[in-house]
């Protein structure tokens, strides 16, 4: 094939992102038999802010056959409350796994190539275009990289992190913006040998904040989270976490921080041939800002759905499937979403009622141990106790009649 002509060409889908939604829409889209150009910005590996944690539903969404690059498998759980309070629960099963992201993504990416997708790094999307004279026709979307070049899809998917080209292009709105600062940090054998298989969860000084310590290995991923906008306080947290644990010796290998962003209930996912999934899409759990699985089922479904936007021969019916793409989103994700918002709003109000559950109230244990191992979700769980639905109502009532008064109190215009 000469220079050039693979640029040239028109593909099914195009896929912009090579985290674990842009390899899994890829891997899905090519399993179908279409023709999908996998585009990525960076050199794989490459590292990624990420506490890696995979849980049952990612573990469920992965490619058949994908083998997880499992640095530790947990099985024990370590609450403390402000560092006090300190509780450790046990499993006698896996409750789940610890990768690191440049191992897990660039083997997400590599199934995605054995599926039939070409890959090309050091590519930078800049915009995507759906009309004007770069467009063919109506059933082309031209994505235009940073050195000017140009190629052609019959559907975009938009799978290129948080501060998405695509993501922006389709007009996601954000209603919950975070801060998450972690560090790897490199320990003796003998430090690695007391976290093996358990991890640590801290929950935090600031409204909604918590920290994390993930064993992988001779190194430590600690981190924390907490709403942006308190940056000096979320990094003091981190540092007052490090030295607590007795940390605060050992050189990180890595420090990094990442926003998190996610979606407001009514964004779109979606306009003309462009769809977005993972984080570029806004998709997480709000109260754990968990994102790899919601990475990766909405990146499976973007796959598929993508496959049926490419056959679409006429606007309407490509409209029709990407209606069908965001509906099959918010119905799975978007009720997960929904329960976690109220979570997080709960545990910001009462952090201390949350850690004397789950630390000792047996059903509130079974419930994170269901979750985290996949045979349940927040929804369901809300779905079938009673009592999780009595005290969510609660909360929400509290809520309508603290903004009905807030209301009442305003002057009038």
């Amino acid at each position: 094939m000469p220079p050039g002509e693979e640029e040239r060409e028109l593909w099914d889908v195009i896929v912009v992102g090579g985290g674990p939604a842009g390899a899994t829409a890829a891997h899905a889209a090519a399993s179908a038999g279409r023709r999908v150009l996998l585009l990525e910005k960076a050199q794989l590996p490459r590292y990624k802010t990420c506490g890696g944690g995979i849980i049952g539903p990612s573990r469920d969404a992965l490619p058949p056959g994908f083998l997880l690059p499992l640095k530790d498998r947990v099985n024990a759980v370590t609450f403390t409350l402000g560092g006090k309070f300190t509780r450790t629960r046990r499993s006698r099963h896996t409750l789940f796994g610890l990768i690191n992201r440049p191992e897990f993504d660039a083997a997400l990416v590599a199934e995605a190539e054995k599926a039939g997708a070409r890959l090309r790094t050091g590519a930078t999307v800049v915009r995507v275009e759906q009309h004007g004279a770069a467009v063919p026709d109506r059933r082309t979307v031209a994505v235009v990289l940073s050195d000017g070049e140009t190629v052609f899809g019959h559907c975009v998917v938009g799978a290129d992190g948080s501060a998405s080209r695509i993501g922006a292009h389709v007009g996601v709105e954000l209603e919950q913006v975070d801060l998450g600062l972690e560090v790897e940090i490199p320990v003796p054998p003998s430090v690695a040998e007391d976290w093996k298989g358990r991890v640590l969860l801290d929950w935090g000084p600031l409204p909604g904040s918590y920290g994390w310590v993930f064993p992988k290995g001779d190194t430590l991923t600690v981190g924390v989270i907490s709403a942006r906008g308190q940056g000096a306080a979320t990094k003091r947290y981190l540092e007052d976490f490090i030295a607590r644990l007795g940390l605060a010796g050992f050189e990180p290998a890595v420090s990094s921080g990442h926003l998190t962003r996610c979606r407001s209930a009514q964004s779109p996912l979606s306009r003309g041939r462009v769809l977005v999934c993972g984080d570029a899409a806004g998709l997480l759990e709000p109260w754990t800002r968990e994102g790899i699985s919601f990475a990766l089922r909405s990146g499976r479904l973007a796959g598929e759905w993508a496959v049926r936007i490419a056959e679409a021969q006429d606007g309407v019916d490509a409209r029709r499937q990407a209606l069908n793409y965001a509906f099959a989103v918010k119905a799975g994700l978007g009720v997960e979403m929904a329960v976690g918002r109220r979570m997080l709003t709960l545990f910001e109000r009462h952090p201390g009622l949350l850690h004397a559950a789950i630390t000792g109230f047996r059903p509130a244990w079974r419930a994170f141990v269901k979750i985290t191992r996949g045979s349940s979700s927040l929804g369901e769980m809300v779905r079938s106790s009673p009592a999780a639905r009595r005290a969510l109502h609660a909360l929400d009532r509290r809520q309508a009649g603290r903004a009905t008064a807030q209301e009442g109190a305003e002057p009038a215009g």
